[in-house]
């Protein structure tokens, strides 16, 4: 496992041959409340995992204990002019989009409190797996805002309008069994397993073509909320751009010849 830091608050570990890359927030002083620097951090390590031909799939952690990220760094915030505030609002704001925009598939891997922007982490997401201590929500208006980093959007598309609106509006905490149930997370593990299995979880994904994997997200990310038709152009676009790669003619030459494929990644 190979191990590179963005910054003083983001770790990207590549495991095993690199095909998985692990993006962990680092800033257990803060529970990995999200700052103006770390915030840039994110951005530029999914900058350089979006690049690199070799990551398949991303797997976002925390190196804290006790909390996946409790969302904006508050504190920093409360010595921000109304200016210091429109200032760093691109910066945030590409930080969530960095994440949500990662042309590969990436799962959340979330234990403890995963509220306001650091839920909104997760939601940015493929698929978020959750250990049975985790606290999820968007508490925002409670402190006269609203989700910013992508909630009021990404929330509704997991769950519907009115169930988003009434977990955005009452601004509660909703603990793992209730997350799993309502389809806040996607899969529930034991105590301290949210790491472990989401790793497994990339490798599996990992194993399959890059240049399939791609193109698949970009369909199911570009037709979500398209009407059948042109969502089913948005699949064809991405199936033509698939049909005739090395990777093609590869996954169907090891399926003839009952082997493990060896993708090109072209």
């Amino acid at each position: 496992m190979s191990e590179e830091r963005f910054g003083e608050f983001v770790l990207v570990r590549r495991h095993g041959d690199g095909h998985v890359a692990e993006l962990a927030l680092d800033r257990p002083k803060a529970m990995n409340a999200v700052s103006t620097a770390m915030a840039r951090s994110i951005a530029a390590a999914c900058a350089a995992l979006g690049e690199d031909r070799d990551v398949r799939v991303v797997v976002l952690t925390s190196t804290h204990e006790r909390a996946f990220c409790v969302g904006a760094d508050l504190k920093e915030r409360n010595s921000f002019s109304d200016a210091d505030l429109l200032r760093q609002r691109p910066v945030t704001r590409g930080a969530y989009t960095a994440v949500l925009e990662l042309p590969v598939p990436t799962v959340a891997a979330v234990h403890g409190f995963a509220l306001g922007g650091g839920f909104e982490l997760a939601l940015s997401c493929d698929v978020i797996v959750a250990d049975r201590t985790a606290v999820v929500g968007l508490p925002e208006v409670s402190v006269g805002v609203i989700p910013g980093g992508g909630g009021t959007q990404l929330l509704p598309r997991r769950v519907g309008a009115a169930r988003a609106a009434e977990l955005v509006f009452t601004a509660r905490r909703v603990e793992a069994a209730e997350a799993r149930e309502l389809g806040l997370v996607d899969q529930l593990v034991d105590d301290g397993r949210d790491r472990e299995e989401a790793l497994e979880l990339a490798s599996r994904m990992a194993a399959n073509s890059p240049v399939g994997l791609r193109a698949a997200k970009r369909a199911l990310r570009l037709g979500h909320g398209l009407d059948l038709r042109a969502g089913l152009e948005v699949e064809d676009a991405a199936w033509r751009s698939v049909a005739f790669s090395g990777d093609r003619a590869e996954g169907v030459a090891a399926f003839n010849e009952k082997r493990a494929p060896r993708w090109p990644g072209e």
